[in-house]
């Protein structure tokens, strides 16, 4: 008999993403006994360790990493026959993958999602966040069947991708910070005494974005939206953001904006998806509502 499960072998791939039994748990929505337990059974039937154990944090063994990567296209696999029997059956996908790029903030989805949850089609709605080329990325390599980025598309991707709108930008710092004193248009000599605080492009493969960075200028680098405004908003740097994720912050002066001589210009909002030949009825839902006139309005 096997000893290999398809559940088995998801409770490794999230235990390896989260990097504890405990975080898997709450990814797959199980008790941590159950995790601990399978885990457990599997390494005693296998005959040797997956996992090194370091307190609460774990890490794949070699013997681990081997069997998840070739268990992740396992995975893949069968997600993809279940996707394809699905939509045999019904039209609908088994799971949709939407990905959005982390300027956009959720709360611009939440009534699709509603409308999404209320057809009762039995799609499984998976939402994930990505930075600049990530989102493309995202798409390209098969992480998601449709995707709001922010940026031109890289070749290749235009003749499946249909720009919206474009997000304006503005250049900000808390209240206490040096430069909200100037009494002049900020220019790039007003910088070079400051930090900026930038975000990290997520893309792996692809070749990264990177804005307005200036070799030798001291920066803090982030990995997401939500950290660039909350350090921008301590004073501990400043740094161009999106209209649409500050306005609350700019009227309750948590921060404020700057006039500067250069501004950032606004960066197009993309709706990208699957090639023709692979969508679904729930693909087809979401592309529909959200290229529909002022589904995603423009900050």
């Amino acid at each position: 008999m096997l000893k290999l499960s398809l559940d088995a072998i998801e409770i490794i791939d999230a235990i390896d993403r989260g990097g504890s039994f405990a975080a898997a748990a709450e990814a797959l929505h199980k008790v941590p006994s159950t995790i601990s337990y399978t885990v457990s059974k599997l390494e005693e039937q296998l005959g040797f360790d997956l996992f090194a154990r370091r307190g609460p944090r774990v890490s794949l063994t070699p013997a681990g990493r081997e069997l998840l990567a070739e268990g992740r296209w396992l995975l893949r696999s069968a997600a993809d026959l279940e996707s394809r029997l699905r939509r045999i059956a019904t039209g609908y996908e088994s799971e949709l993958r939407l990905v959005h790029d982390s300027l956009l903030p959720v709360t611009a989805l939440v009534g699709h999602i509603r409308d999404f949850e209320a057809l009762g089609c039995g799609t499984r709605l998976r939402l994930s966040t990505e930075v600049m080329t990530g989102a493309w990325e995202a798409l390209r390599e098969g992480r998601a069947e449709i995707v709001l980025a922010v940026g031109d598309p890289p070749p290749g991707f235009a003749q499946h991708a249909k720009r919206l709108h474009a997000i304006e930008f503005v250049c900000c710092v808390a209240p206490g910070h040096p430069l909200a004193r100037l009494d002049h248009p900020v220019v790039e000599d007003d910088l070079l005494e400051h930090t900026a605080i930038v975000v990290a492009d997520s893309a792996r493969l692809l070749p990264a974005r990177s804005i307005g960075l200036v070799a030798g200028r001291s920066r803090i680098t982030v990995a997401n939206i939500e950290a660039k405004i909350a350090l921008q908003i301590v004073g501990l740097g400043y740094g161009f953001l999106p209209r649409c994720r500050i306005d609350a912050a700019l009227k309750k002066r948590e921060l404020v904006a700057l006039a500067v001589a250069a501004p950032r210009a606004a960066e197009p909002l993309w709706l990208a998806w699957s090639a023709e030949g692979e969508q679904g009825e729930a693909l087809k839902w979401w592309r529909a509502r959200l290229l529909a006139p002022d589904a995603l309005a423009s900050p």
